[in-house]
């Protein structure tokens, strides 16, 4: 790899310290070069950083399989993630108080929540956090303690935390795993307590989720699928979920 090309991926991992993906085409109006020179360069790159559905993305070391890592999570399903983000961002209404939730799914809701609608958020993640603070007219609230690197999550390291002071309109839960008899589950346990305390300071619970995640449980309980207002997948639940489940939105 000549140095050019060199000097470019070494400008492209330093833009990937700053934020978790970046879209080709912006890349390429930053280096001011073609996306096609890009393509070529990451090709030849036999590093970290690689190309993935149209995003600029660092690829993960493997992890072990009850360990979440949000940066593995990132870079999966982003079309289905985007969808599921657009679907969910126009439900929240101009006044609203919205609780986020962790998790790889939530900042494609953020992401995608129209500049000039005004709202309040309260967040317990980082990656999330950082891109609701750009949306001019949303008042942002971010829940503080302990910072994990595994999933960008703060864990509270009071008894009384910002959940508690705020009644909330809407509150988008993510999970890492669907399943009609176990419910939606987790695997980080203080995840879990978060996302129990959220949903019950809410007036309408929204479990967001891929359809990787249906028929997965993970160690962490968090609440029964019965006890969401509604639920939005990527695709419609499958048959053997039965009946009596909230409502799917999945178009």
């Amino acid at each position: 790899m000549d140095k050019k090309a060199q000097s470019r991926i070494q400008k492209l991992e330093f833009l990937l310290k700053q934020m978790d993906k970046i879209h080709l085409r912006d890349a390429a109006e930053i280096l001011n070069v073609s996306e096609m020179t890009i393509r070529r360069d990451l090709n030849a790159h036999t590093g970290s950083v690689i190309l993935l559905g149209g995003y600029i993305v660092r690829e993960a070391p493997k992890s072990a399989e009850n360990v979440y890592q949000i940066f593995e999570q990132e870079s999966k399903n982003i079309a289905q993630k985007m969808h599921i983000g657009k679907l969910a961002a126009d439900l929240i209404r101009e006044n609203d108080i919205v609780f986020f939730d962790c998790g790889s799914t939530i900042p494609f809701i953020a992401s995608q929540i129209d500049n000039a609608l005004k709202f309040t958020a309260l967040c317990c993640s980082i990656n999330t956090f950082m891109l609701l603070q750009e949306k001019p007219q949303c008042e942002v609230i971010l829940c503080g303690g302990h910072y994990s690197r595994n999933n960008s999550f703060i864990t509270p390291i009071q008894l009384s935390t910002e959940l508690d002071a705020l009644c909330t309109d809407k509150a988008f839960i993510s999970a890492a795993g669907v399943d009609p008899k176990q419910g939606a589950t987790c695997f980080n346990l203080d995840e879990a307590r978060t996302k129990q305390k959220a949903m019950a300071k809410s007036r309408q619970n929204i479990l967001v989720f891929d359809h990787s995640k249906l028929n997965q449980v993970r160690q962490a309980y968090i609440a029964e699928l019965a006890q969401f207002d509604l639920l939005i997948c990527d695709q419609g639940l499958p048959e053997d979920f039965g009946s009596g489940l909230p409502r799917c939105l999945s178009d």
